[in-house]
């Protein structure tokens, strides 16, 4: 471990050290050519002075952070390099004229070492951004190629000096009047290199596509200018200033492009380069349409296109900044956003896979780092679906539907977020949530109902195996017994016979029981209205409280399984009453309209707080569900709690 560190700090000052020797060629350079007669001498405006000004002290802050960094070492060489090359433009001539030894090696040089900062940049460092490796060993020739651009170049002009021009003092590679195979070689290897940035472009995660943007965006610029100057002649201070721009962005892609948002300095760049160009179209159009009509005008003609262009400013800008908007973000409509993805969610089979449509849906619309939305269902748990990468602090918003809260919305923006699309969008996923969450209400019940049901049968296989029969066997050995003891003891007999009675009631005791379970005989005997009004009575017996039940409609055609349903959701509430409610007085209700409405509400001490769901309250809800009904439990409008049951009645 100590040796690594010595390593990474010596790597780090080593690469300080090549930045100031670079800093300082450039200035004996520039002094060295105070001596140099001046149509010999370096212009002070040579783009590989802003290289090796610019690019080696960037790739020398990045190294002293991250010595690995091979785009920082690449960066590094290539700046000294051009530090080198701008020393000979001064150095050769100064030779010459002393008549010193080694000048014309240093004039070869001159002739050439441009190629290496030049070719590095452009076509090796788009290989390997932004973590030092290829994006795929397809790209390993490419990289061979490139790497051998600058000695080709080099031998190019050995042979054939004269194939430089120079326009303003700096030396121009005309690609257009080279041989074809070096142009097509150079030409080739860099479309090969803009081919691996959008490769990795689209290959890459979230963080390194905001990397490789940062360095996309002047480096199209960049490449544009250098490689049209390659062509013909251009503007030095415009190239000069997007050859110094590169190092700066590339050391924010690498360092802090969290930090700063490459969307919304593209978007600007957009909007204002396109309203000057609309305003000096209208300007120019309007001067010249003015001066034809008023010859002798001019200072008119100027004044009305000032005039003219000041007035389409802010429309023009309104109507960039849309444009724009929706070329780089998409649809910002947030009503149609809604639209899409609510036929998003038609199209899914079912809630569950609703939701993460909606979280990948909900992430495109907001332009989100990651989506998480979260369904919480009425015992408390939550289940999610999660698109992309949530960051540390979300943004959250509560999804409620009807009153009820159903669930969260979280998502995470690098930019200012778009809390009203957002809000707009969360109204969508309230619904979906609760639709979620009661198809989850729906499985779980539908899984109780399937457990109850295998547990009744269990326990009456065990009742009828265990009870039942065993029984039936005793009474048939019984029978054999008193059959045989009849012919030698017929005074046994009786006792034997007494006997066998009695286990034959107790028998018939566990039959009643086990058929009671199955269905209250009170229901054939009394009615449902009966039946519960005798549950009333047995409640309302010694400190009970009292109980009335009133009863709208015919409930003498119910079906068996509504009939058992409402017998046993008011059995289970009354005996919650009795237990927990400490009520004085309960009425029970049973109006039948349409549907069997069922309502059962005291006058208690009501729910506690952080009263949970148990056993009752359950088999209440499943036995609703069972028939596609629903039951509730709450506080009741006076106080106390509130049981309330539909059950639905087939026509």
């Amino acid at each position: 471990m100590v040796t690594v560190r010595h390593d990474r700090r010596t790597a780090a000052r080593g690469a300080i050290a090549l930045a100031v020797a670079a800093v300082l060629v450039v200035s004996a350079s520039l002094v060295l050519g105070l001596w140099v007669p001046a149509s010999e001498r370096m212009v002070w405006w040579h783009p590989e002075i802003v290289i090796a000004l610019f690019w080696t002290p960037v790739a020398a802050f990045l190294l002293r952070h991250r010595p690995g960094l091979r785009v920082g070492w690449l960066m590094l060489v290539a700046g000294f390099s051009a530090a080198i090359y701008t020393l000979t433009l001064n150095l050769g001539p100064w030779l010459e004229h002393h008549d010193w030894t080694g000048a014309d090696l240093v004039t070869w040089l001159s002739h050439w070492l441009w190629a290496i900062d030049t070719f590095a940049l452009t076509l090796v460092l788009p290989l390997i951004f932004p973590d030092g490796k290829l994006v795929s060993r397809r790209f390993r020739p490419v990289l061979w190629l490139a790497c051998a651009v600058p000695l080709i170049v080099a031998v190019h002009l050995t042979i054939d000096p004269g194939a430089r021009r120079f326009h303003n003092g700096v030396s121009v590679y005309p690609l257009q009047d080279v041989p074809w195979p070096i142009s097509a070689t150079i030409l080739g290897t860099l479309v090969l290199s803009m081919v691996s940035v959008i490769v990795r472009f689209v290959q890459a995660p979230p963080d390194v596509k905001r990397q490789i943007a940062w360095v996309i965006y002047p480096g199209i610029i960049a490449q544009a200018i250098i490689w049209v100057g390659e062509v013909t002649p251009i503007g030095d201070p415009l190239r000069n200033i997007t050859i110094a721009a590169i190092p700066i962005c590339i050391a924010i892609a690498i360092t802090r492009f969290r930090l700063y948002d490459i969307d919304l300095v593209i978007n600007r760049t957009l909007v204002y380069a396109g309203v000057g160009v609309i305003m000096t179209g209208v300007y120019f159009a309007l001067v010249g349409t003015t001066s034809l009509l008023v010859a002798d005008r001019g200072p008119l003609a100027g004044l009305a296109g000032a005039l003219a262009a000041g007035a389409v400013f802010e429309p023009a800008r309104r109507r960039l900044q849309r444009g724009v908007d929706h070329v780089l973000h998409g649809e910002r409509d947030p009503y149609r956003i809604a639209d899409r993805l609510s036929l998003r969610l038609q199209a899914s089979p079912n809630p569950a896979a609703a939701l993460s449509v909606a979280a990948e849906a909900v992430r495109e619309a907001l332009h989100a780092e990651g989506v998480v939305i979260e369904v919480l269902d009425r015992d408390g748990r939550a289940a999610s679906a999660e698109d992309g990468v949530m960051g540390d602090d979300p943004e959250i918003i509560a999804l409620t539907w009807h009153g009820e809260p159903v669930g969260r919305l979280l998502f995470s923006q690098r930019r200012e977020p778009d809390l009203r699309l957002a809000t707009i969008l969360a109204r969508n996923l309230a619904e979906l949530a609760s639709a979620a969450r009661l198809a989850a209400d729906v499985q779980r019940s539908r899984e109780r109902i399937l457990r109850t049901r295998e547990e009744e049968r269990r326990r009456l296989r065990r009742d009828l195996h265990d009870g039942l029969g065993p029984t039936l066997a005793s009474f048939a050995l019984a029978l054999d017994t008193a059959r045989l003891t009849l012919k030698r003891d017929p005074d046994e007999v009786d006792k034997l016979l007494e006997e066998l009675r009695t286990t034959m009631g107790q028998t018939m005791g566990d039959v009643r029981d086990l058929v009671y379970d199955l269905r209250p005989p009170a229901l054939d005997d009394l009615g449902l209205a009966g039946a519960i009004q005798a549950l009333g009575l047995v409640v309302s017996t010694e400190d009970g409280p009292n109980v009335a039940v009133q009863v709208e409609g015919d409930l003498s055609c119910l079906p068996a399984a509504a009939e058992v349903a409402a017998y046993r959701i008011v059995q289970e509430a009354l005996t919650n009453v009795h237990r927990h409610a400490r009520a004085r007085e309960v009425e029970v209700r049973l109006n039948l309209n349409g549907d069997l409405h069922v309502s059962v509400g005291d006058d208690g001490v009501g729910l506690s707080p952080d009263a949970r769901s148990g056993i009752g309250m359950s088999s209440m809800r499943e036995r609703a569900a069972e028939l596609g009904g629903s039951c509730s439990v709450g506080p009741g409008p006076g106080g106390g709690t509130m049981v309330r049951a539909r059950l639905p009645i087939p026509p």
